[in-house]
């Protein structure tokens, strides 16, 4: 069988070693769809997998990345046929299964969304899992009853890859959005997205008050840990805040006062083992309410031997916005 290029993970006695190598295609995991990957991404769970950050990775050796959009090779699955494009989130992959940054991907057809027929495989990478992520948070956050008139909503880690997203979904949808950076000098970026306020991180980086002042009717964090605590401090009375990341920390340092004298609700967001009716939802959704200018002026675009660069960069909080990563 031939080979093709791809970032691999291995065991090392240091720790990991990643690379860009030629890839047999003999090796690939079994599965009922072979895609051929035309794009992938760069989110901050790539980057805790190349430099090893985190232990995302399960097996070894690992092709790294979680997400790729491209165009079906061969299915023996009823649902697909060569020639469909597709998008994949999770489910896995760069974890335990092969992952997206190949030239050929062999995955389950079950774990497989259709591209939207207005969207293409550079636009859904553009997008990708923190852009999808942020959209499965503005479907819970709707769900809980929030709407523009309730209030202004909080956006945390705004000029990260969820927080650009979920602050263009949040402006086009009518929310007037605060958005909070560590990175003053992203301020008018924000704003063209449609921040409506940008407020340093540093007033949600202190100890949390079990209640502090109501600010927000809402939030969308991914960050965790200190702000995550402060925004539900100052979260008012009946709002909700949708929990999506963990770049701050995985601990939660906070009281149920806000929870059951305010009452406010914490909405847990997985991207990764997502039923598949809510993704279908999420890339529809998408599809209409993110406006393709502010996905541009949100996204570079690099090559696959740029990936473990831009991994680093990632992890260190040196990204803007997206990264899409041109493969085939």
């Amino acid at each position: 069988m031939a080979s093709f290029k791809a970032i691999v993970i291995d065991k090392a006695d240091a720790g990991q070693t990643v690379r860009l190598t030629d890839f047999d295609e003999s090796n690939l995991i079994d599965g009922d769809v072979t895609v051929a990957v035309e794009y992938s991404t760069v989110n901050y769970k790539d980057g805790l997998a190349v430099t090893g950050k985190a232990p995302v990775v399960r097996r070894f050796p690992m092709i790294a990345g979680v997400d790729f959009a491209g165009t079906v090779e061969a299915s023996s699955h009823p649902a697909w046929k060569a020639g469909d494009k597709v998008v994949l989130n999770g489910w896995g992959l760069g974890e335990t299964h092969l992952g997206a940054y190949a030239q050929k991907a062999r995955v389950k057809g079950d774990w497989l969304v259709r591209l939207p027929g207005t969207m293409s495989a550079r636009d859904a990478m553009a997008i990708g899992t923190a852009g999808y992520t942020a959209m499965l948070a503005v479907m819970a956050l709707e769900r809980a009853g929030l709407e523009p008139a309730r209030g202004p909503i909080i956006v945390t880690g705004a000029a990260g890859g969820v927080g650009s997203v979920a602050v263009a979904l949040l402006a086009k949808l009518g929310y007037a959005v605060t958005a909070s950076t560590g990175r003053p000098a992203e301020a008018d970026y924000l704003k063209r997205l449609g921040a409506s306020e940008i407020i340093d991180r540093k007033e949600l980086s202190g100890p949390a008050r079990p209640l502090a002042k109501e600010r927000w009717a809402g939030g969308i964090d991914a960050v965790g840990s200190t702000t995550l605590a402060n925004v539900l401090s100052m979260t008012r009375y009946g709002g909700s805040v949708a929990a999506c990341g963990l770049a701050g920390g995985m601990d939660l340092p906070t009281s149920v006062a806000p929870f059951i004298l305010r009452g406010v609700s914490l909405l847990g967001i997985d991207s990764v083992m997502c039923p598949l009716p809510l993704r279908q939802q999420a890339w529809q959704r998408l599809a209409a309410d993110l406006a393709k200018e502010k996905l541009a002026a949100m996204t570079a675009e690099i090559g696959l031997g740029d990936v473990i660069d831009a991994g680093k960069r990632i992890v260190e909080g040196q990204v803007r916005g997206r990264i899409v990563v041109k493969i085939g």
